[in-house]
């Protein structure tokens, strides 16, 4: 599987294709660039709907679902766009005819909603919002196949949380000494976390923590994004500064940043003279990467840079959504004293609203 951009990359593609599964079709998508995507998870007894959960995806569509990192509530969707998912997701699951458990991910364009794919089954997502909720979606949904109806549960609004979920993926890269860490649409996790509080920046800084990476609170920040992310790399930028970070870049991305006016700290490439990045990564001096490579030379060039920061457990992200959420998670710990409270604790909190 592989997210091609030109005719070039599609031919190479086909001549690995012939020479692995010769015979064999070719199924070719027409990708969605740059939209959100998003998980429900839905039960139906043959006539009412309950939609358990609409989880926000921080990466966007193109990151297999199984890697992203969501939300529970969503964060950024509008009340108009949440709506138009509930009300698809009843109109599916009765168009379907499920009785049970049913996923729906949907991508997410401005104000345009695309429906990906639907599934009448429990989702590896279950298991989270049944977390997020307190609502045992399983059971519940083995008691509907079995006969029972939903309105026989007392069941909670997800809307109404008064706290944020994190579902975060753990990914297996430190095991693998010099594996590319670069995410896409194929799923690599071997399991995941949660982080919950009363903020998003907070929940997504605890997940961090919970999947061994834990974002730094001072340091520096080594940047380098490809050339279509180097305008919205500079909000970021900008807001790292602030936060009294230290900026890194290569000479393209330090270009962009001090247009901006924004202090960076030009270094080499890592081939290129000896203040460079992977130098900088193997001598401990930087504390977080951003890197949105694009396309061989680039995905080349920052492939060592990559490897040797999970080798020194530097926290490494890939995508600018990733990057929004991390800066999010690095002001929450700056801000407050991260608290500990059990699930239990909070499932009361939720059935008294």
């Amino acid at each position: 599987m592989r997210i091609v951009y030109d005719e070039e990359s599609i031919k190479s593609f086909l001549d690995e294709v012939h020479h692995v599964s010769r015979g064999h079709p070719v199924l070719i998508d027409k990708f969605l660039e740059d939209a959100q995507e998003v998980d429900v998870d839905a039960i139906c007894d043959g006539k009412d709907v309950y939609v358990a959960g609409v989880l926000e995806h921080i990466e966007n569509a193109g990151i297999h679902s199984g890697d992203s990192a969501c939300v529970l509530p969503p964060h950024t969707l509008s009340e108009e766009v949440i709506e138009d998912i509930k009300n698809q997701t009843v109109r599916l699951a009765h168009a379907l005819k499920v009785k049970g458990l049913m996923n729906v991910q949907f991508a997410v364009k401005g104000r345009q909603v695309y429906v990906l794919e639907v599934n009448p089954r429990a989702s590896r997502t279950t298991p989270f919002v049944s977390k997020a909720t307190g609502m045992p979606l399983a059971k519940i949904a083995a008691q509907v196949m079995a006969g029972k109806k939903l309105s026989d549960f007392e069941l909670v609004n997800p809307d109404e949380l008064k706290y944020i979920c994190v579902k975060e993926s753990v990914l297996p890269f430190s095991r693998f000494s010099g594996v590319d860490i670069i995410l896409g649409p194929e799923m690599k996790s071997t399991g995941e976390v949660m982080g919950i509080a009363s903020s998003f920046g907070a929940a997504f800084a605890k997940s961090q923590m919970a999947a061994n990476q834990a974002l730094p609170r001072e340091g520096k920040v080594f940047i380098s994004v490809n050339d279509y992310d180097k305008r919205d790399v500079a909000f970021i930028a900008k807001k790292l500064a602030d936060l009294k970070f230290t900026l890194l870049a290569t000479k393209g991305t330090a270009k962009a940043l001090r247009s901006a006016g924004i202090d960076v700290v030009l270094v080499d490439k890592h081939h290129e003279g000896e203040n460079n990045a992977l130098t900088l990564v193997k001598k401990g001096e930087i504390n977080l990467i951003i890197n949105t490579p694009s396309g061989k030379k680039s995905q080349s060039d920052m492939r060592v840079i990559r490897a040797a920061a999970i080798l020194h457990n530097i926290p490494c992200i890939t995508t600018l959504q990733g990057a929004w959420a991390a800066t999010n998670g690095i002001e929450a710990s700056l801000k407050e004293e991260f608290t500990v409270e059990s699930l239990q604790n909070l499932y009361p909190i939720l059935k008294a609203v």
